[in-house]
């Protein structure tokens, strides 16, 4: 069970964009599996469509936190079950097309589905694909760094000597003086708007953020909001909660030109990364998908890759053709 199954996430979701939006739950989160919901939107702004989707995402409907290795199965439910309960509800509500992002596409789950949409003979389309990048900490930190090359170890590790020479260097976890991530928030969005020209949590993201993190303690999530200084300038910021034993990276944000010999954001990482390391109990460090800016640094900086699949399935035969004359393009 991944961080986007608790209880906390699932249910801050739903408060923030679920009930405002008009969706309409169709089976409820728990036990490890997400919750289910139905919607309707307008094809090209005409044709009315009513679609089943995960909570956690919207594919066309509302702009929302991503949610990753979404999963309809419960700890104690094979994936041949977990799926013949999921076929018995899609019989029960109507629906035309139902899209479920951000499966593990390896997984025996997207095989049963996709044998699931063979015997329906329901269209299957690949929305979108990506990869998530993880690095185990069950080793050592050391190991960990001379398996990586010269660059990624030059710009994770060794220029940190470049970086303490420039002043005292601070590390702090926000969230152990103040439960109020708000403040921290604000600095990860001023680090964006500089970087990209725009904010990376908007009102709704703020509010499902700070909702997530108060109830995630109680389901034993840990936040670690954590702070990096230089002569007590902020430089950059890692929004990071671990949970069963694996650290989450789910946002970060730093100064871009600090200095043109140190990628502070990948220094950071480092930290982090080495924190995790020494860390009792815990075993991975999860970057999560996507890429960076100008490179995608997570491949160079993993040790482990997870195939994502964003799968759509069309029931109805209106939408077949529409979909099958698009892919025909």
């Amino acid at each position: 069970m991944s961080l986007f199954q608790t209880d906390s996430w699932q249910s801050a979701w739903w408060d923030t964009w679920g009930v405002e939006n008009g969706l309409k739950l169709a089976r409820s989160w728990g036990d490890g599996k997400s919750g289910i919901y139905t919607s309707t939107y307008r094809l090209k702004g005409f044709l009315p469509v009513r679609s089943v989707e995960l909570v956690g995402s919207s594919y066309r409907k509302i702009r929302s936190t991503r949610t990753e290795y979404n999963t309809f199965s419960t700890a104690s439910d094979t994936p041949a079950v977990a799926i013949g309960q999921l076929g018995k509800l899609m019989d029960k509500v109507p629906w035309g097309e139902a899209i479920f992002n951000d499966l593990r596409a390896d997984s025996r789950e997207v095989t049963e589905l996709q044998a699931l949409a063979r015997n329906k003979q329901w269209l299957v389309r690949v929305a979108a694909k990506d990869t998530a990048w993880k690095i185990r900490t069950d080793d050592s930190f050391g190991d960990y760094l001379k398996a990586r090359g010269r660059n990624t170890r030059l710009r994770l590790y060794n220029r940190r000597s470049v970086l303490e020479s420039l002043g005292s260097i601070s590390q702090v976890n926000v969230y152990d003086s103040d439960q109020d991530p708000r403040v921290f928030f604000g600095y990860l969005n001023d680090f964006h708007k500089r970087r990209w020209g725009k904010p990376v949590y908007g009102e709704k993201a703020l509010a499902f953020n700070t909702a997530f993190l108060k109830r995630v303690i109680s389901e034993g999530g840990e936040p670690q909001l954590l702070a990096l200084k230089s002569d007590g300038k902020l430089i950059s910021v890692l929004y990071n909660v671990k949970y069963q034993g694996c650290v989450y990276n789910l946002q970060s944000g730093f100064e871009e030109n600090f200095h043109p010999k140190l990628a502070i954001g990948t220094l950071h990482l480092g930290y982090a990364i080495e924190r995790a390391f020494q860390e009792e109990g815990t075993r991975s460090f999860d970057m999560l998908a996507g890429s960076g800016k100008n490179e995608n640094y997570k491949q160079r900086l993993a040790t482990e890759s997870e195939p994502l699949v964003s799968l759509m399935l069309v029931k109805h035969p209106v939408l077949k053709l529409l979909y099958r004359l698009k892919d025909r393009q």
